[in-house]
């Protein structure tokens, strides 16, 4: 989230698509009341079922699964021909006074395509996507947005195609609808009204997940509602933790803070840091990511400790190193077991055979292993796969260990939340049985492998045995133990090292005095700007330089009076990164001169007196001076090399600006927007007549598969229901998988509710118990008529009488960017009986 949970109360108008956050996140949707309550604020609801959250709705929208971009597209071309976008916002704040190269071309121009398209490889050559520069490597700009080339005319021309009409053939919203909802939406292009969007894996989880973001982001830049307070693009993240997760380098592209991980084309850490450290010559920009070989140095140096010296280059030769090009996601790593590329496997806290797309691939895959350990509270899915229905446990090789994990409230340690905000949790009760805390397996399992790499040697052996890993201390209870939480979460902040790189905080330096004239005593790095690239610092995750200070632990603290600026900001309750900044880009909710744009809503202003930035935490060093100031001023979008945002983004593999294509199964022959049916840089993993995998089979418009399809959650259990099928009352409350139709949809196929059917694509198929609910209706798309059901992936087999998971019918696509699943939009058919 750029803003926070809390922040929702300062919304004028709230926009949830792909998202159900009074069912979902239930917590968030009291601030979500008190916007309306107190505000007057307007919720509005986009989602193909009416919700228990388009229930409270004051505008909702139905449109079916798939045609997000549609709308937005719709939104974007309301918003730019009613001339409702706030002009200095755009103007200074984002890259609409851009011009691009002159032979770019667009999908109106190149059916479906934008340019440097290679079909065989299918992928762009972004070449002409390259914005114009002059002779000092300046972007050229036209601040009058009167260039047919700058950004600004680009988008009206790409968009202009997104007429209401089209765009109600494309969703299924009637013209009415959307006018309505376009009207409330652009009403926050003011200063002195703020417009938040929600989203989640209704938006994500698609071939188009990462524009279909980028599409609302566009819409919330246009309005000024980015880097204001009840503004902002706000990921509901669905699991407590999974922010923090993400920021601790989760994903396999990334270190942690989301640093670049290194390829096996960087074998020097300077070759890392001129393929990844981004200059710029742009006038005022800070350039925030200028910084990221200090970060990369002083996580080698947290993790090798006094092992890592400059003159064996920080040991950035232990660095894991995937090959360069090659791709190791989530669906990725499941088709390199499937084709026994892979040995081991731990499934740690997860249960990939429910909760992965395409669940049977996954399921077979498994069975193609040596060895699998799965950490988890209970059994599952995933530990027991070689005894599902239908699986004969003596043709599985694979040896499984399982190992019982302490839950949430039998640890002590932080969790990071969707705004952000690190708060420290206490143990309330020891662990059941023989589990244990993750951090204590971890470091378990660690030991133990060291002892062998010293006793038995092996392939880079130096990777583990040179690690600096001495986390020994307390608990919060005095107790002494072999590896303390709090002494991780030390190092995840940084210290500081000696000049020489061997000795750790704390230690004092005679040659350096304090503002006392003494000797200075170093400890922890007070924050990120101190870090440095000579091996001095120390830091297991950058972003998280200032939880864990001198002061103590920054995330443990709860002070929930302390409110200066009235806007639910909170500074001293937990700490929140990056510096405990609440709203990211908040110098975008000032002028150029510093002044709040909206003075009832004063996140940040400009003292000129005291020459210093009061309110929430400055999203830039405190010595920059407001953009008016061309010597000393900063752009606001710091992590931006151009230091602006990005209506146009040359960075995406599928376009620079969002465009809406079908999803991989859908029910169209063709897409109404151009030639091009689906996202044209997405892997396609099933080929007729080629070596693909029976279980890879996608049906599009296929007469056996009529009917539109979705996944979705329900508030009585937790991702793939691991711990709630587990909890009695939770199952009795929601006891076995369903699937939710329309009353045309069950009088067509001659189902009741409470009939038992089956749901079938063209992977697999589900048992399921039809729930006939007007909350899903039929949609009319172009001259057709477009059914819809939807159904929970919470539920599976080791549940006696629950059914399975939803996502045994889901196809391995994924995102052209990420890679993440399409589980929102696919086709199956419904079967009495």
């Amino acid at each position: 989230m750029t803003n926070h949970w809390i922040d929702l109360k300062n919304a004028d108008v709230i926009m949830v698509c792909g998202a159900n956050p009074a069912e979902n996140h239930p917590i968030s949707y009291k601030w979500i009341q008190e916007a309306i309550d107190k505000r007057g604020a307007k919720l509005v609801v986009i989602d193909p079922r009416f919700t228990r959250t388009a229930a409270h709705a004051h505008l909702y929208v139905p449109i079916r699964s798939g045609a997000n971009i549609a709308f937005f597209g719709g939104l974007i071309n309301y918003i730019l021909e009613k001339d409702l976008w706030q002009k200095d916002y755009v103007i200074n704040y984002t890259n609409a006074s851009f011009l691009v190269n002159k032979d770019f071309k667009m999908p109106g121009e190149l059916d479906g395509l934008f340019s440097g398209y290679d079909a065989a490889t299918r992928k762009y050559d972004k070449a002409a996507w390259a914005y114009q520069k002059d002779a000092k490597e300046i972007i050229k700009k036209d601040r009058t947005l009167s260039d047919p080339n700058c950004v600004m005319q680009l988008m009206k021309k790409h968009y202009s195609r997104y007429s209401i009409d089209k765009v109600s053939s494309l969703t299924g919203a009637t013209v009415e609808q959307l006018k309505e909802v376009y009207e409330v939406l652009a009403s926050t292009g003011k200063a002195d009204k703020a417009g938040t969007f929600l989203y989640a894996m209704g938006l994500t989880q698609s071939t188009v997940g990462v524009q279909n973001i980028r599409a609302g982001s566009i819409v919330q830049l246009l309005l000024g509602n980015i880097g204001i307070a009840g503004g902002g693009v706000n990921a509901l993240r669905g699991e407590s933790n999974v922010q923090g997760s993400t920021d601790m380098g989760l994903l396999f592209h990334i270190l942690p803070g989301y640093v670049p991980m290194p390829t096996s084309d960087l074998q020097t850490l300077d070759a890392y840091k001129e393929k990844h450290v981004p200059k710029t010559k742009e006038p005022q920009s800070v350039n925030w990511w200028g910084n990221r070989g200090k970060y990369v140095t002083s996580y080698l140096k947290a993790i090798y400790g006094a092992n890592a010296l400059k003159e064996n280059d920080f040991r950035y030769n232990l660095l894991p190193k995937p090959d360069f090009g090659v791709n190791y996601s989530w669906l990725m790593i499941f088709d390199r077991m499937y084709d026994k590329k892979i040995k081991g496997f731990f499934a740690w806290g997860q249960n990939p055979a429910c909760c992965t797309s395409n669940a049977n691939k996954v399921r077979k895959a498994m069975a193609n292993l040596e060895w699998m350990v799965n950490v988890n509270l209970f059994d599952n899915e995933t530990a027991s796969f070689w005894k599902a229905p239908g699986v004969n446990p003596a043709e599985v090789q694979t040896e499984v260990f399982f190992l019982p994990a302490a839950a949430s409230y039998e640890k002590e340690g932080s969790i990071t939340n969707s705004g952000r905000w690190a708060q420290w949790r206490y143990k309330a009760v020891e662990p059941l049985g023989k589990s244990r805390a993750d951090l204590e397996i971890i470091d378990e399992l660690y030991k133990k492998l060291k002892e062998k790499y010293l006793k038995e040697g092996g392939p880079m052996a130096e990777q583990l045995t040179l690690l600096d890993w001495d986390y020994k201390g307390k608990d919060s209870e005095g107790k002494e133990v072999h590896i303390d939480v709090k002494q991780v979460s030390k190092e995840l902040n940084g210290c500081y090292w000696s000049k020489d790189g061997k000795v750790r905080a704390p230690f004092t330096d005679e040659k350096t005095l304090d503002k006392d004239g003494k000797p200075t005593v170093f400890k922890q790095v007070p924050g990120f700007a101190k870090l440095q690239d000579d091996g001095m610092t120390s830091c297991g995750c950058w972003i998280f330089c200032n939880s864990f200070n001198d002061a103590g632990n920054a995330m443990a603290r709860r002070d929930n009076k302390t409110d200066p600026t009235g806007l639910g900001l909170y500074p001293k309750w937990a700490w929140c990164w990056p510096v405990n900044r609440r709203v990211l880009y908040n110098r975008c909710s000032v002028d150029v001169n510093g002044n709040p744009l909206d003075p009832s809503r004063k996140l940040l202003a400009w003292n000129e007196k005291d020459t210093k930035w009061v309110g929430d935490v400055v999203d830039s060093p405190a010595t920059v001076k407001p953009m008016s100031d061309l010597k000393e001023g900063g752009l606001p979008f710091i992590m931006k090399a151009e230091g602006v945002a990005a209506l146009f983004g040359p960075g995406l593999n599928d376009g620079p600006f969002p465009e809406h294509y079908e999803s991989l199964e859908c029910p169209l022959s063709a897409n109404p927007m151009g030639k091009q049916r689906v996202n044209p840089a997405i892997k396609i993993w099933y080929k007729e007549g080629g070596k693909s995998k029976a279980e890879d089979v996608y049906a599009s418009c296929d007469a056996r598969f009529p009917i539109l399809a979705s996944t979705y959650r329900v508030t009585e259990h937790w991702q793939t229901g691991v711990m709630t099928r587990n909890s009695p009352w939770l199952l009795e409350m929601q006891p076995q998988q369903f699937v939710e139709m329309s009353p045309a949809l069950a009088k067509e196929k001659g189902i009741s509710n409470g009939d038992k059917v089956k749901v079938v694509s063209a992977r697999g198929q589900v048992d399921a118990v039809a729930m006939v609910s007007t909350r899903l209706q039929p949609f009319k798309i172009a001259d057709s008529t477009v059914h819809q059901v939807g159904l929970p992936w919470c539920f599976g087999w080791t549940t006696p009488n629950a059914g399975d998971t939803s996502n045994l019918l889901c196809p391995t696509v994924g995102d052209a960017n990420t890679m993440i699943p399409e589980t929102k939009a696919f086709m199956v058919d419904v079967r009495k009986g």
